[in-house]
């Protein structure tokens, strides 16, 4: 029988899926770039007690990922956006889902 390593996703969608959202405030990141391309400090404002390198390390991993997209523009001062990828904007239903589900449920 062979082990599973450890880093190593299985063969369940689901674990998959969490794979790439489920780190604690991915999930929220995600909400707020469902509502078009966001600059950092947008984010941060409305990701309350998120800190600023979590936040840096959830948007390089959705980068990562193939979720998110990072845009810089050549002004001064510096600008940068990030927007959902197509891949992104395909987990919206998930994402109203729960809203949803909390909604419903969340008392």
């Amino acid at each position: 029988m062979q082990e599973e390593h450890p880093d190593r996703v299985g063969d369940c969608p689901i674990e998959r899926t969490m794979a790439v959202i489920g780190a604690k405030w991915t999930v929220l990141v995600l909400r707020d770039l469902m509502g078009g391309p966001k600059r950092f400090g947008q984010l941060l404002h409305s990701l309350h007690g998120v800190s600023p390198t979590t936040l840096t390390q959830r948007l390089r991993d959705l980068q990562r990922e193939g979720v998110c997209a990072r845009r810089a523009y050549a002004e001064i001062p510096p600008r940068v956006e990030y927007r959902l990828t197509p891949k992104g904007e395909a987990l919206a239903a998930i994402i109203e889902a729960m809203r949803l589900w909390g909604e419903r449920f969340g008392d």
